[in-house]
């Protein structure tokens, strides 16, 4: 048998020791299961690379849709809503009885435009003026009817409306449902 060099030794012993420490391990666990470590979580409000943000729940995001339709309704105007979140991301929409078809795609492009920008889309389309190639932006609508909400000054959400004969009207409605949020 050919005698192994010091390295060849050490490397073949960590080997081992490797390979006995896995089964050893496996065998370990296999017959006495270990309790698991009690779960903590703890908020470093120090840690800058954390962020905490408000959103909407689908509850409240309900509630003011609700509210925006009664509007609408107390009025005789037939309307569809959107609400969608801090993102632009939809979270519900209503579509009033005799709503037209075209209320629906709407009132999302109104409610993700007003949270884009944290203002009322009434405000946004003077702004088209100045900057003209703003409604080239896709998913946008630069039309009165899109309110923000806001929590410390900053969106968390919007709501949409379409389908009354003005944007002031829907505006209006939208106002209207936000302000339910609010109290």
């Amino acid at each position: 048998m050919k005698k192994l060099s010091l390295r060849a030794r050490v490397l073949t012993g960590v080997a081992a020791a490797v390979v006995a420490g896995t089964f050893g391990a496996a065998s370990a666990s296999a017959s006495a299961p270990a309790a698991a470590p009690a779960a903590t979580v703890k908020t470093d409000t120090k840690n800058r690379n954390l962020q905490q943000s408000t959103h909407l729940t689908l509850e409240a995001a309900t509630r003011a849709a609700q509210a925006t339709l009664d509007a609408a309704k107390k009025e005789n105007q037939r309307v569809s809503v959107a609400v969608v979140d801090r993102n632009g991301n939809t979270i519900l929409t209503l579509r009033g009885d005799g709503a037209g078809p075209q209320a629906y795609e709407s009132a999302v492009k109104k409610a993700y435009t007003a949270v884009s920008w944290n203002a009322p889309t009434s405000e946004l389309a003077k702004r088209l003026a100045n900057a003209p190639t703003l409604k080239d932006i896709p998913g946008t609508l630069f039309l009165a009817g899109g309110a923000p909400v806001t929590a410390k000054s900053a969106p968390i959400a919007a709501i949409g409306v379409a389908g009354a004969p003005s944007g002031d009207l829907d505006e209006k409605f939208a106002q209207a449902g936000v302000a339910t949020l609010t109290r």
